[in-house]
């Protein structure tokens, strides 16, 4: 039986392995948290039991995680295009590139959600995450650094390639619209600061079913002020960009309105009728000149169209 004195040895200077035992870890755990508990100790000493205590209590807690500067994360939560996400709990996430090399590409979303943070209405702001903080992290064990980004949205997402593998038939385009209407909030709250996201694909748009809520997410290819080409392509979804970013030119606001209207009639499939088919070819013709470019005036007639087809908006809770 483990004593007091060789329990606060432990949690002073054991490293994992000897602490928790390597058999049954969250065992050896109870056992120790049991002997140092200050409810359990002589008078004499409770003081020192309890720093015991909490040290064992914040190590267990601390087991298993890596930390990237003042944050500890566990497992990752999602694996990206080209970046692991660990969740943080409220909402909030940690971003970190697989390779150094893709460090520019997080310096790129950070600074294009800087941007519609700064400029954007904020009434409009939940659309696109919120950037907490970014920073360099050197890796202890290679000595590679990353750039990562913090981020903050709404919990309890799923990305609309979710509703596609779900609905393999397509949705019914009077659900699909509350989604398209809001993804057109999220582009033109960018646009307005002259930001392009670069590729607004099913992976990189999420909704929240139950509110009707969603956040486009993966800025890392965004373009600001159309000084530059969509630096990569997502793979697999080569043929889903427009002409212009194959071509490396500049990307504008039709260049995302584009690819959205191929999300949309993906997320419909069969279920799309010929009126919105035809709204949607509109905004992803060949030539950028002759695409709608103002996404709030797309929105607009994107509304009337709905109501022509299905009388006036009401609330439609999506069940899957």
């Amino acid at each position: 039986m483990t004593t007091l004195d060789e329990a606060i040895r432990l949690v002073n200077q054991a490293g994992d392995a000897e602490l928790f035992g390597s058999d049954d870890p969250h065992r050896g755990y109870l056992r120790l948290a049991a002997v140092l508990h200050p409810d359990r100790v002589a008078p004499a000493a409770k003081a020192v039991a309890t720093d015991a205590f909490i040290t064992l209590t914040n190590r267990w807690r601390a087991r298993g995680t890596v930390a990237f500067g003042r944050y500890r994360v566990g497992a990752v939560a999602h694996s990206g295009d080209l970046a692991n996400l660990y969740a943080l709990g409220r909402g909030m996430f940690l971003k970190q590139p697989r390779r150094p090399v893709n460090n520019d590409l997080m310096d790129r979303e950070a600074h294009a959600l800087s941007r519609i943070a700064a400029a954007g209405d904020p009434r409009y702001l939940p659309y696109v995450p919120r950037l907490v903080e970014t920073f360099r992290h050197r890796d202890p064990g290679t000595g590679e650094e990353r750039r990562v980004n913090v981020l903050g949205s709404v919990p309890q997402l799923r990305s609309v390639a979710d509703l596609i593998r779900m609905r393999p038939d397509g949705l019914d385009p009077r659900d699909a619209a509350w989604i398209w209407r809001r993804l057109l909030v999220a582009l033109g709250l960018a646009h307005r600061a002259g930001v392009v996201h670069g590729a607004v694909l099913p992976e990189h748009i999420l909704v929240e079913t139950a509110d009707h809520g969603v956040v486009l997410v993966d800025w890392c290819y965004a373009v600001v002020d159309r000084l530059d080409h969509v630096p990569a392509v997502v793979p697999g979804y080569a043929d889903w960009y427009p002409p212009e970013v194959h071509k490396r030119q500049p990307p504008g606001p039709e260049t995302d309105i584009a690819m959205a209207a191929r999300s949309m009639t993906a997320l419909m499939g069969g279920y799309a009728p010929a009126a919105l088919l035809a709204f949607a070819k509109g905004c992803a013709l060949a030539s950028p000149r002759h695409r709608p470019d103002d996404a709030w005036r797309l929105l607009a007639e994107l509304d009337d169209l709905l109501e022509r087809l299905y009388g006036a908006r009401k609330f439609r809770p999506l069940h899957l």
